[in-house]
């Protein structure tokens, strides 16, 4: 969430851009996920930790407003109401985004340690990945994940940036048994330092030519010093597999995230057409 503030919450007026009428989102605005349905006039009470934030850190009280969302019924205003011991009672006043389904992309990676953890997850979540999937290979450094601070990092994600949707957070699993029970319809694009074609976007664009519009898709990033030989030639024999490469530089695993994803979003994702944002988040 953004810094402080005690004002009522709203999106902003729309704005041209080139002919286009796009809405500006007020990103200063507070967001909060949560786990209550949510519909006009319900009433519920935040969590402790959730009261102890708005009160203390963003120091709103009784009668401010908040934005709350919890990745399946939109987004919606509510009204802070008196705390008590358990948290904060809210009012749920009026829906100001409809719920949206994002583009269904599987982000599949080799763990990392800690921080370097976090980051990814939060950027897998910025670029729109619907399922984050921890695939555990012969040179992946880290073998333990602790899922809930990854949700938690997702969930910090999605209420600075605006979204909707809240990835799932998907149990560890080893690449054998990810190759042996994943979908193959669902086309895996995997990040190859030995991929034959070295444009990306070419390799993208061809296989969205051949393929037409692609519903489900999964990025693949493999460790700190690449995939085994042997993982690599499995990984080449699975079906509907499309290796690429990331450039002539070599990347650290969470930059491959950012790069692989941009690439899949603008080419098979759902920039293409996408109406344009008129304001960033800090």
């Amino acid at each position: 969430m953004n810094g402080p503030g005690r004002r009522p919450l709203a999106c902003a007026p729309k704005t041209s851009l080139r002919g286009v009428v796009v809405p500006r989102y007020d990103f200063s605005a507070q967001r909060l996920f949560v786990e209550e349905p949510l519909a006009a006039q319900r009433q519920f009470e935040l969590t402790q930790p959730q009261t102890n934030y708005l009160s203390s850190v963003l120091r709103l009280r009784a009668g401010d407003q908040v934005l709350v969302f919890n990745g399946r019924d939109g987004e919606w205003l509510a009204e802070i109401g008196n705390a008590s011991k358990r948290g904060a009672g809210v009012l749920v006043r009026t829906q100001t985004r409809a719920q949206e389904s994002g583009p269904d992309i599987d982000y599949c990676f080799a763990p990392l340690k800690h921080a370097r953890l976090d980051y990814m997850v939060q950027k897998a979540v910025e670029m729109g990945a619907q399922r984050l999937i921890p695939v555990l290979t012969k040179r992946t450094q880290v073998s333990r994940i602790n899922l809930a601070r990854m949700r938690a990092n997702a969930i910090e994600a999605a209420e600075q940036c605006g979204i909707l949707v809240l990835p799932q957070i998907v149990q560890e699993t080893s690449l054998s048994s990810y190759l042996a029970e994943r979908s193959p319809d669902r086309l895996l694009v995997f990040c190859d330092e030995e991929a034959e074609v070295a444009d990306p976007l070419a390799v993208l664009r061809d296989a969205k030519c051949k393929l037409g519009n692609v519903p489900s898709l999964a990025l693949l990033i493999g460790p700190e010093g690449g995939f085994d030989p042997a993982e690599r030639e499995a990984l080449l024999a699975a079906a509907n597999v499309l290796p690429i490469s990331l450039g002539p530089r070599i990347l650290r695993a969470d930059t491959a995230a950012v790069a692989g994803l941009a690439l899949l979003q603008a080419v098979l994702g759902d920039w293409t057409g996408a109406q344009p944002r008129t304001t960033m988040s800090p």
